[in-house]
């Protein structure tokens, strides 16, 4: 069970399964089974092949266990079950209602209370700007946390509800507490992460992914499963490293991963998470650096998977955008575009709204370098204003939009409205480097000298102690000096 609620599915599934072996009578065995097919918060439904396991197995249950057993039984039974036409985000609704019944029915049942919040977060609506299930789940979570806080359920569950940019802050108790009780899982190690990213805590954001990258390793060792989980824990670190002014640390860990040897191990969910993060890490990292003919550059990866693809022609877009490149920003942005529309075509929901906002990114940058300003800037804002209510899917995959916005506004030589819009956008992604910078850059040119002077001593100090040559840091430390050198003089 602890296995299952830290989504260490690999090892879960082989204890169940072995119990199981000895216990052909422990019907809860099989629920087990068939729950470690179905990653109730990574962003796609069961495979074919995964529903055809989860029914073997729940097929084997041999109705002896006890009522409440039953109960369990029968919510995932009915999840997995021939359904006619009924799509996945019903049975998820209708999963979450039975175990809404399971928790009412026994109070006192721990697990029944974990896995009722997770099944809300399961069964969350697309684009739900209210964030109604995760604030339910945060509720039924919060109690069973404060009654055992070694429950890894409730810490884990908790981190992933607060996992939004607007609720990020409730989250901090439950992330510095969850690594602490599944110590030796890459998962619970990584999750804090989520939270520390959200609120710009960059060095326990590097610690925690570094913990949970040796504990791969570790794992994999002694032949335990697993060792895909790197990879996120490598997406979260590399962006940690890029807020803080560790890009060489960044680029370094971007070049050995590249290197690895491939292993099937690397494949979880269906995904190849190597090929993934090849494709991704590249991007932002010369996105995030602002070298745009390095963006322009990039080359695709038709072997990534599919959601991965988008991301170089993404960057390529944006890159071509700031550099007036109008050619090459249009045949970016119209393979960005056929992508998506690939995962439509394929029924792919795995990151599938946050590659549609890249794609429209992609195409407002396009429109940018095409003279087309104000539709530019309108695409953006729109995207932003949805962000700012739902919130973005994952801080190491997405530069904020109104980020994307305010930086194009400077481009622009509008620095007042740059401003308003990094000082809007830094309320929900706090010290982030460009940011800060750019809001600092923003006051500089709008005579305002002192905000600017605030701005950029925030970011030597989020970036204090790292040996970045990053021309941005440079001049934050010359603003700094000169303003503070005219004030002794006035003095």
């Amino acid at each position: 069970m602890a296995l299952l609620q830290s989504f260490w599915y690999e090892e879960a599934r082989k204890d169940f399964e072995s119990i199981a072996q000895q216990d052909p009578r422990c019907d809860i065995a099989y629920w087990g089974i068939a729950m470690t097919y179905w990653s109730q918060v990574a962003g796609d439904w069961p495979s074919n092949d995964d529903v055809k396991a989860a029914r073997l197995a729940l097929a084997k249950a041999l109705n002896s266990a006890s009522l409440r057993e039953r109960d369990y039984l029968q919510a995932i039974s009915d999840f997995y079950g021939v359904s006619g036409q009924i799509e996945f985000p019903a049975k998820a609704l209708a999963y979450s209602d039975a175990m809404k019944g399971i928790y009412q029915k026994y109070p006192d049942d721990q697990e029944a209370a974990a896995f009722y919040g997770l099944s809300l977060l399961a069964s969350e609506p697309d684009g739900d700007t209210s964030l109604q299930n995760r604030k339910q789940a945060a509720a039924v979570l919060e109690t069973l946390f404060a009654q055992t806080p070694n429950h890894p359920g409730a810490a884990h569950y908790l981190i992933h509800a607060y996992d939004r940019p607007q609720l990020a802050q409730f989250g901090l108790p439950a992330a510095r507490r969850y690594a602490e009780i599944a110590a030796s899982s890459p998962h619970a190690l990584h999750m804090p992460s989520h939270i520390f990213a959200r609120l710009g805590l960059w060095q326990e954001d590097i610690d925690s992914n570094l913990a949970s990258i040796a504990a791969s390793h570790g794992t994999a060792a002694i032949h335990m499963g697993g060792a895909a989980h790197q990879f996120h824990a490598m997406d979260y670190l590399i962006y940690a490293y890029l807020q803080c002014g560790r890009e060489s640390d960044a680029g370094q860990l971007i070049k050995n991963m590249k290197q690895m040897p491939h292993e099937d191990s690397f494949v979880l969910w269906g995904t190849d998470w190597q090929l993934f993060l090849q494709a991704e890490a590249p991007a932002v990292y010369a996105l995030e650096l602002h070298h745009w003919s390095d963006a322009v550059a990039l080359s695709p990866m038709p072997e990534a998977p599919v959601m991965a693809r988008v991301f170089p022609y993404w960057a390529r877009a944006v890159g071509a955008g700031h550099l007036k490149k109008v050619a090459e920003a249009h045949r970016a942005a119209e393979r960005a575009a056929a992508i998506h529309q690939q995962m439509l075509d394929a029924k792919l929901y795995y990151f599938r709204e946050s590659v549609e906002n890249l794609v429209r990114e992609a195409e407002a940058w396009t429109d940018y370098a095409d003279g087309k300003t104000e539709l530019a800037i309108e695409t953006l804002r729109e995207i932003a204003e949805k962000e700012d209510t739902i919130g973005s899917e994952r801080p190491a995959i997405l530069i904020p939009a109104r980020e994307l916005l305010a930086d194009m506004l400077l481009d622009a030589k509008s620095p007042r409205q740059a401003l308003v819009e990094y000082e809007a956008t830094l309320k929900l992604n706090p010290n982030r480097f460009d940011l800060l910078y750019g809001a600092a850059r923003a006051a500089e040119l709008s005579g305002n000298s002192q905000k600017s002077k605030d701005y950029y001593g925030q970011l030597l100090t989020v970036c204090k102690g790292a040996l970045s040559k990053r021309p941005e840091l440079a001049q934050a430390k010359k603003v700094t000096a000169d303003l503070t050198n005219q004030k002794e003089e006035a003095h």
